[in-house]
């Protein structure tokens, strides 16, 4: 389970309120508890728990934070000690590190089968096949080193190019299910899930590919479409160009 899972797991079993209450008297105030805050010294209370959202806050020092938070700050703790403390307390067991390890193994597998996918698609959308999707482009003043600088890619009409490519290059049919680029017919088989679309890489924040957004170029279809929720993709959670955006930032 990835460690977000299991921190979002510990936080559901384990209220903040009974994980504060032990170390500060609380007191109803609304929606919230207020006490003095255990950081700094007071004689009015102005360290507020907030157990709807899993959250604490002092409006004297400005400390805030969730359970990690607290118990590392309270305690002295490291956070590997803290989720530890709040595994066992919430009832959940840890991975080893052997297992960590062999997911992210796993994982880096999975980021090696969606990076040649956008690679290949990227080398379709400068061949022939992909002369309809360049002009699209042109109309709106894309440029081609726009095109590189975002691997934006072609997926032709076939309903088995990239799964034939991929397969040819030694990746498992399964690892392409997984990840979204190929669905399973019901009668046996497999066909790949984008055809005939303008291909969006999103990355995460390391600029690792973990799903595609495609963009239909003709009409009665629904104009786009997005990979499926995966081990590395949750649409949710991912923004186009997050990674272009951090280093910009920086």
């Amino acid at each position: 389970m990835p460690l977000q899972s299991i921190v979002a797991e510990i936080k559901a079993r384990v209220s903040l309120l009974d994980l504060v209450t032990p170390r500060v008297a609380l007191k109803k105030s609304g929606r919230a508890w207020r006490g003095l805050c255990p950081f700094h010294p007071e004689k009015t209370p102005s360290f507020y728990v907030f157990p709807d959202q899993g959250t604490f806050h002092c409006f004297g020092c400005g400390a805030n934070g969730d359970h990690f938070t607290f118990l590392m700050r309270t305690e002295n703790l490291d956070f590997a000690e803290a989720l530890r403390r709040l595994a066992e307390q919430a009832g959940v067991t840890l991975p080893s590190r052997a297992a960590e390890a062999a997911e992210e193994r796993r994982k880096a597998h999975l980021r090696a089968v969606l990076l040649a996918a956008a690679e290949y698609y990227h080398h379709l959308l400068r061949q022939p096949l992909g002369e309809r999707a360049r002009a699209y482009l042109a109309q709106r003043g894309v440029e081609m080193s726009t095109a590189e600088q975002f691997l934006l890619g072609w997926a032709p009409e076939g309903w088995d190019t990239l799964l034939r490519h991929l397969v040819g290059r030694g990746f498992p049919v399964e690892d392409l299910v997984t990840v979204g680029l190929v669905v399973a017919r019901e009668g046996g088989g497999h066909y790949d899930r984008f055809r005939g679309r303008l291909m969006f890489p999103i990355r995460d924040l390391d600029g690792h590919v973990t799903g595609f957004g495609a963009r239909v170029l003709d009409e009665g279809q629904p104009k786009y479409l997005n990979s499926p929720q995966t081990p590395l993709f949750d649409k949710s959670a991912s923004l186009y160009g997050i990674d272009q955006a951090r280093e910009a930032i920086r």
